[in-house]
């Protein structure tokens, strides 16, 4: 009975690693969308969110099941508080991949991003599916240095950040006031998700280690 106990977590986990490819794919199609102006891609992210919002119910259902069948100590309590914690920022994430589909799509046939702006979304689109795969590979290899990694990965999240407001800021700004709520829209949510991706990391260092460090770590 222990053995198939111990599988069902395992499951948990794998799924969760699922989960986050998922999210993975829809932010990489998402971005790819947005700076190739990509429409049927575009409405592909949309659709596809569902299927991010249905394991994610699935998984917290699984959950709770063990909560309330199993009573799971140490550890495997941890793994199972963590799993549902991270539900939501799972479900978020595909929210904001399908918020940049959108804006795709609202603008098709012409791009959303300014040309200037290209190379710096395209590396955020980098960052943001290197840490998602990053932190899957903590949870699912338990390694806690990966997972402290992610705090440093988000620092050049925020530097493309700041980029871009200085671009849009500037005075030889020549796109208008349509553009540059788009990139203030898109910045944020290729930030936000870089931000969920910190706090999966955070997560699996609880898993493992009982505790987390202290706040200067993940700030």
């Amino acid at each position: 009975m222990r053995d198939s106990y111990r599988e069902q977590l395992e499951s948990v986990v794998d799924d969760m690693v699922r989960l986050s490819q998922l999210v993975s794919t829809a932010t990489r199609n998402a971005s790819q969308a947005l700076l190739t102006a990509d429409l049927q891609l575009a409405e592909q992210v949309i659709s596809d969110d569902v299927q991010i919002d249905n394991l994610a119910a699935e998984l917290e259902q699984r959950c709770f099941g063990l909560l309330a069948l199993q009573a799971p100590v140490a550890g495997e309590l941890r793994t199972v508080i963590v799993a549902v914690r991270l539900l939501a920022d799972f479900t978020r994430m595909g929210d904001l991949a399908a918020h940049i589909a959108k804006i795709a799509r609202l603008r098709y046939p012409d791009h959303a991003v300014p040309a200037d702006l290209e190379p710096n979304f395209n590396r955020m689109s980098e960052v943001a599916v290197r840490m998602i795969g990053e932190a899957s590979d903590a949870l699912r290899n338990r390694d806690t240095g990966q997972a402290r990694r992610m705090a440093e990965r988000d620092e050049e999240m925020d530097d493309l950040r700041s980029s871009q407001f200085r671009l849009m800021l500037a005075d030889d700004w020549q796109y208008g006031v349509e553009a540059a709520v788009d990139v203030a829209l898109l910045g944020r949510y290729f930030e936000r998700i870089a931000d969920h991706a910190v706090t999966f990391g955070r997560e699996v260092v609880y898993i493992v280690e009982g505790e987390l460090s202290g706040d200067e770590v993940w700030s």
